[in-house]
């Protein structure tokens, strides 16, 4: 066993998961979304796209383009929630709920792929 791969697909499905984690819930009830979780997500997605960086081959770029595709979405939440909550004089209102969880729900989509690359990568390699 590899522990280098281990360690490569353990960030990204847990990128995946947090991420799911943070989307599921109604779209409009920041209740219903962590904001922990979301930093949590951003993190994990952030070192997922470090360990991408080593890769030379075509499908190492394709990870390494979804995984920067979810860290640009989950960041613009972070600061779409920032905004809401420190400049905006409303707060977390239903609106800027609504679109913070969409920009997760790009990121997650993001992570939906690379976990699915992850997989199709595992299943053609041989012994």
């Amino acid at each position: 066993m590899n522990l280098e791969k281990v360690v490569f697909g353990f960030f990204i499905v847990l990128a995946a998961t947090l991420n799911f984690g943070f989307f599921v819930g109604d779209i409009d009830l920041a209740r219903h979304h962590d904001i922990y979780e979301l930093f949590a997500a951003i993190v994990v997605n952030l070192i997922a796209t470090v360990l991408k960086f080593g890769d030379r081959t075509q499908i190492g770029a394709i990870h390494l383009s979804t995984s920067l595709v979810a860290d640009l979405q989950l960041i613009a939440a972070a600061m779409v929630w920032g905004y809401a909550s420190h400049v905006a004089g409303a707060g977390m209102d239903a609106s800027f709920t609504a679109k913070v969880v969409s920009l997760s729900g790009g990121a997650l989509f993001a992570n939906v792929v690379s976990v699915v690359i992850l997989i199709a990568e595992t299943i053609m390699q041989r012994r």
